[in-house]
């Protein structure tokens, strides 16, 4: 009787996998450094900083990377910037379908935050904002354009965008602590977890930050980020994490661009453990998180010398004369045509596909538990079963896999005989 269970499992699961229609949302990220005739720098001005110019290299960015949700910092606090981009660098050679998101300056200052969209595949639902001492955070959330719109399924999505404090001074780094307070006290008062993305210019040195911490450590294990490429450590000028630095585009001050090279991780894309894990239809693609242009090969050097062979010319030159700034970049996996999974287990599982000599597995429960684990041939025969105890929150487990390259199943169920299966691949 089990065995015909889990082969009936196994049909129902390859049915939907086939009858499965999925989309991708290509999200970029950008510091656009002082987009605006106001940058309060003096020697960042309309000379050193033209915006027509700023105009045809973003154009040139843009369009080499085409993304469907493109989220920005130090955007001029006035709405005809926004405009400004939407209408001299997005919606031409064609294009007309991009809008972008509402502006607010409440916390005040010349620079903001905005996002743009593909209004083909998102719609604006909402938006929403957090006042600090220094830049607002803001929120906006998008549904997804659904062939099942019109009988209301759909799946939400809410970016947070954000802009913490500069510098690496104790109270500097007490300010991005109290600005990512106020962003999960405020996610986590909202209503339900759900799909939650955060990008933005953290102006972080380091993973051991209070601010990092408040973010993927937060009390309520629901509602913490994750890193999508698990890259945490000091990222501050340290070469082990030359691949992932997004700052700065150049290796001596010219005008207003910072200086010393590429060295720093500020610019992130963090999102929630529902799209970590892919429990509410919409799951980051890790494998497609990089900081545009970034090769390896540019520690403390720019972002055109050496040479950089891994874009073409004219983008590496077009983001180091845009920004100080690397844009960040990250794909979402996204079902078409189902609407919003309810939460029925207390855990989230997500497999690490292709499978090598060891099966990893990223798994988030809402209370310690005991889970067994049992990997099965996709014809439901039991090839290994291990049991494990473990904590609340997030972890990552990695399990002996000496199996030959094929197809398997993965059956993970918990003391309460809840259960979650995943095909394997290896």
């Amino acid at each position: 009787m089990k065995k015909k269970t889990i082969l009936l499992l196994t049909l129902l699961l390859a049915a939907f996998w086939a009858g499965r229609a999925q989309d991708t949302l290509r999200m970029m990220q950008y510091n656009l450094m002082y987009y605006t005739n106001n940058s309060g720098v003096s020697d960042c001005n309309a000379t050193t900083n033209n915006l027509d110019q700023k105009d045809a290299n973003l154009r040139t960015i843009f369009e080499y990377v085409m993304p469907d949700v493109f989220c920005v910092n130090e955007i001029g606090s006035n709405v005809t910037y926004a405009d400004r981009i939407l209408d001299n660098v997005i919606n031409t050679n064609g294009r007309d379908y991009y809008r972008h998101g509402p502006l607010t300056n409440y916390s005040g200052g010349y620079i903001a935050n905005m996002i743009f969209y593909d209004s083909r595949k998102l719609t604006l639902h909402s938006n929403t904002f957090i006042t600090t001492s220094y830049r607002d955070i803001n929120g906006y959330t998008m549904y997804y354009n659904s062939p099942d719109l019109a009988g209301g399924d759909t799946v939400f999505i809410t970016f947070w965008v954000a802009h913490l404090k500069a510098g690496n001074y104790d109270d500097n780094i007490a300010a991005r602590l109290v600005q990512t307070q106020r962003l999960m006290n405020r996610i986590a008062t909202s209503g339900a977890p759900g799909n939650y993305v955060l990008s933005g210019d953290l102006n972080l040195y380091g993973a051991e930050e209070p601010s990092y911490q408040e973010l993927i450590n937060y009390s309520n294990s629901l509602y913490r980020f994750y890193d999508p490429i698990d890259r945490e450590g000091h990222w501050n000028n340290n070469s082990m994490f030359a691949d992932i630095h997004t700052q700065s585009t150049h290796s001596s001050s010219t005008d207003c661009f910072s200086s010393g090279g590429m060295d720093d991780r500020f610019d992130l894309i963090l999102v929630s453990p529902y799209i970590f894990y892919g429990s509410q239809n919409v799951q980051v693609l890790p494998e497609t998180y990089h900081a545009l242009g970034q090769d390896g090969n540019r520690f403390n050097g720019s972002i055109i010398s050496p040479q950089n062979n891994l874009i073409p010319n004219n983008v590496a030159q077009a983001l180091y004369n845009q920004s100080d700034h690397l844009p960040v970049i990250a794909e979402f996996a996204i079902d078409a045509t189902v609407g919003i999974a309810e939460r029925t287990n207390d855990f989230l599982c997500k497999v690490v596909n292709p499978v090598r000599d060891n099966l990893d597995i990223y798994l988030h429960g809402i209370q310690p538990d005991q889970y067994t684990i049992e990997i099965l041939s996709i014809d439901g025969k039991c090839l290994a079963t291990y049991r494990k105890t473990l904590s609340e929150g997030g972890q990552r487990l990695s399990l002996p896999f000496p199996f030959q390259p094929g197809m398997y199943l993965l059956r993970l169920s918990n003391s309460k005989h809840q259960e979650q299966i995943s095909k394997l691949v290896k």
